[in-house]
Order: C-alpha cells, then sequence, then structure tokens
C-alpha cells in the first residue's frame, strides 16, 4: 500500500508539474530582461495550414487584440487570410516607462502589463496582456490609482450616460441592469480601480480585444482575466499612461514603437516631436543611450507608419524587414475558436 500510494504520489506530482508548465507556455509572461535592457519577448512569424482561420484566431492564440495583429500584418486580409500567407506575430514588447510596479496600462497601445510584488528587490517577471480601450468619445483617466476591490461574477447597473448613448442610437430597449452570467458585458471577473466607475475586467465579447469598444473600462480575454485576477491582490498601484511612443533598449541597440495617438488625450504636439521627446527623455534617464547615434530617417518612417512593433533606430543595425526576413515560419495549424470563443480553452490542433 506504501509503494502504491508513493506511485500516485509521483504521478500527481508529474501531472501537476505537466499543468504548471502548459499554464507558463500559453501565459504571457516573460523574464524580466538583464542589466539595463527594456524589451521582452520575440517577434516571431507563422504559416497557414487551415483554410478556416482569421486573424483574429491567431491574435488571441498568441495573446495579442485586434489592433497589434492586424498593424502587424497591414498586407493580409482579416477574415481569409491565404493558406501559406506569413503572419508576423509582434510578440515582442518594450515595456513601460518606470517606476516598473503592479499593474501599468498604456492606452495607445492597448496593451496592460503587471509586474508581480517580488519576493525579494529586484522584480523577476512581468505579465502582459492586450486590452480594449474607451471608444470614441470617452476616455479613460490617466494617473496614479489602485485595485480597490475584486468581484467575482460581478452585475453591472449600467450608467445613465452609457443607456442614452444607446437610447440617442436607437436602442431604447438597452437593458439598465446585467445579472451575472454569460450575457454580462463585465464578463465573469472584474478589478475596481480607484477611478470612479472604471473596471479592468473581463468580456462576453472577446473578438472586441484590441478595438476601441468600452465607456472607459479595460476589458481582458476571458483567460487572461482569470490569470490576472488570482494574482493581484487590494491595494495593487495601477499607473494609466498616454504613450503612444516607447523607446526601449536591446542590448547595445535603442527601438522605438509607434502606437496611433488617442485623440480624446489633448496633446497638441505632433507625433514626431512627441517621439523626439520620447527619445531625449529616455537618453537624460539611460547614460549608454547619450552616445547612441540615431538613424533619423528610421525613426521618423517608424512614426510616420505607426510601427507596434519595436523596430530598431540605432545606425548599424538590421532593418525591422530585414530582422523579420531572418526568421523561419512556423507552421499553424490550430483549428479556429469557434464563433462564440467566450471559454478559455485554447482549440487544438487538427
Amino acid at each position: 500500500m506504501l509503494r502504491l500510494s508513493v506511485f500516485f504520489e509521483v504521478c500527481i506530482t508529474v501531472v501537476v508539474l505537466m499543468l504548471n508548465v502548459m499554464e507558463y507556455a500559453n501565459a504571457a509572461n516573460y523574464p524580466m530582461p538583464s542589466g539595463d535592457n527594456s524589451i521582452v519577448g520575440n517577434i516571431q512569424v507563422i504559416s497557414i495550414v487551415n483554410p478556416d482561420l482569421t486573424l483574429l484566431d491567431i491574435a488571441r492564440h498568441y495573446d495579442l487584440g485586434y489592433d497589434e495583429i492586424t498593424r502587424a500584418n497591414p498586407e493580409i486580409p482579416t477574415w481569409v487570410p491565404k493558406i501559406g500567407s506569413h503572419i508576423t506575430i509582434p510578440t515582442e514588447f518594450i515595456l513601460p516607462p518606470a517606476p516598473l510596479q503592479g499593474i501599468i496600462i498604456n492606452i495607445p497601445q492597448r496593451r496592460l502589463f503587471y509586474f508581480p510584488k517580488p519576493d525579494q528587490q529586484q522584480i523577476t517577471q512581468v505579465y502582459t496582456y492586450p486590452i480594449s480601450i474607451a471608444r470614441e468619445g470617452w476616455f479613460t483617466p490617466l494617473g496614479q490609482t489602485s485595485i480597490i476591490a475584486k468581484h467575482r461574477d460581478p452585475a453591472w447597473f449600467v450608467p445613465k450616460s452609457i443607456l442614452e448613448e444607446h437610447r440617442n442610437n436607437g436602442e431604447p430597449d438597452f437593458p439598465d441592469y446585467f445579472p451575472p452570467g454569460p450575457n454580462n458585458p463585465m464578463g465573469m471577473l472584474a478589478l475596481q480601480t480607484g477611478f470612479p466607475a472604471i473596471f479592468i475586467h473581463g468580456t462576453n465579447k472577446p473578438w472586441g480585444i484590441g478595438m476601441r469598444t468600452s465607456h472607459g473600462c479595460l476589458h481582458l480575454y476571458p483567460e487572461d482575466a482569470a490569470q490576472l485576477f488570482e494574482m493581484v491582490s487590494v491595494g495593487t498601484p495601477v499607473r494609466i499612461i498616454d504613450a503612444p511612443i516607447t523607446i526601449g533598449k536591446l542590448d547595445s541597440a535603442l527601438y522605438m514603437s509607434a502606437s496611433k495617438p488617442i485623440k480624446e488625450y489633448t496633446n497638441t504636439q505632433s507625433i514626431l516631436t512627441r517621439a523626439t521627446s520620447a527619445l531625449i527623455n529616455y537618453s537624460n534617464h539611460q547614460m549608454q543611450a547619450r552616445t547612441t547615434k540615431i538613424d533619423w530617417s528610421r525613426l521618423q518612417d517608424t512614426v510616420k507608419d505607426g510601427n507596434i512593433l519595436p523596430t530598431p533606430i540605432s545606425q548599424g543595425t538590421l532593418s525591422l524587414k530585414e530582422k523579420i526576413a531572418g526568421i523561419k515560419p512556423q507552421p499553424y495549424a490550430y483549428n479556429p475558436y469557434g464563433v462564440n470563443a467566450n471559454n478559455a480553452v485554447p482549440p487544438d490542433a487538427p
């Protein structure tokens, strides 16, 4: 009996370890870069072998949003990418400006970063998720706040301003209350911030992730909401920023990514001026960046094209196009998620 007990204990341990590995493999979790580097992840390239896929299926599999996958592949049809098409997977990210603690949300980037509180002095990992942001005419407050409550199976009492919008749009019967359940726009899990009526929550329409769909809240894929909800505690700091230009460093080269500015955040500077200011500000905090020679033509192209991928802007480095061309495409044979796709189980390969 003892040997049998030990056998089952070993089996259970192996299963738990396998589940942990699977969870880590599917999570948007990256080790923090070493030294003064500030870029995590890697760009990937896949080749489509399933005729029924859309770019949104691929985006969700790699924990990307609509905005990211479509802007990284502007020549690829969103709904009917052809078999054999090579798809760039933009799973490389410049970390937001310091301090790196708690939750940081960059609205133009449409991405949330979570830096778990370290057991010791140094942060060792970062989680990052795509988000939906406020639709045109609405906005999310910027600044510092914190998580003040966590809600499982939240109910939604629809604010009067949102009811009025729906009625003005010809929806007089739009409910003023959504009970907990699969039809609730808040999803099954919600983190309440200190900003009035602003939540970080799941959604019953996951295909909107990466779009401008909310009235100020930040939407997550259901599976991402489930993971973040368990990690975050009440009191976790939250910083929401408006940074369409991000600057980072990898080894000895500087990189820049450019997201489309959100017009609801008034800024009279041109995007190129903001890019130059971001570079100067970064250089003021990074000694090596002050001596790096910048390829200004490449910087201007990055800004003009609105390239969300971290793009090398140091002289003498490979261009982004050359970098992507050197990545061997991997076949992507997974099935589509399906029409509803509100569950967190990714489909298997056929």
